[in-house]
């Protein structure tokens, strides 16, 4: 048993909290050399090439949908998540320590948010299915009939769907930080000192 605890933790809960703190890590050194080279004006522009690499990870939900026709679906995923990692490190780095936007920090919690979901589908959805393949394995492996393997596997069957549905929950989180992030980039539009 210890050995599958010892799995488990290295297949799947250091993973996610690697990718949290190397995200943290990376905004807090980010935001670090900017301001050791006195260059911390340049983290006011980083939210513009971070929502771009934001809104660029959406090619592979567009694939998914059928709206774009080429490209590899896994491949898609992939850029996918280092293009939303990517894109939330300079939008963090953009938002710094500065507390004076209330819809700023709405919008910047909404995108943590969203991220800690993708991060914890990514994981729930990968060990959910390995754990279903092996116990498949396993039991064919022993010489039980499909039936039976069938009958014993269903539940876990049942719950590797509904764990698939985490997207019914991903998709209204990037909705709520879309609008909290628009609603960012208006307010700016419309109050930034253009003159």
């Amino acid at each position: 048993m210890s050995n599958l605890r010892a799995r488990l933790l290295s297949r799947e809960v250091l993973p996610f909290w690697l990718a949290i703190l190397v995200l943290a890590g990376g905004v807090l050194l980010s935001d670090l050399a900017l301001h050791a080279l006195h260059a911390d004006w340049v983290g006011r522009y980083l939210g513009i090439p971070g929502t771009l690499l934001i809104l660029g990870s959406f090619g592979y939900s567009a694939r998914k949908r059928r709206l774009l026709r080429s490209g590899q679906p896994a491949r898609l995923l992939r850029l996918h998540e280092q293009m939303a990692w990517a894109g939330a490190l300079l939008v963090l780095v953009h938002a710094g320590i500065h507390f004076n936007a209330i819809l700023a920090w709405l919008a910047v919690a909404a995108m943590l948010v969203n991220v800690g979901s993708g991060l914890t589908g990514k994981y729930l959805i990968s060990r959910s299915g390995r754990r279903l393949v092996n116990a498949r394995r396993r039991m064919v492996e022993q010489g039980m009939p499909d039936a039976e393997v069938e009958e014993q596997l269903y539940w876990d069957s049942v719950t590797f769907d509904a764990v698939k549905h985490w997207r019914q929950v991903h998709v209204p989180i990037t909705l709520a930080f879309a609008a909290l992030a628009l609603g960012h980039i208006a307010a700016v539009v419309l109050f930034w000192g253009w003159t």
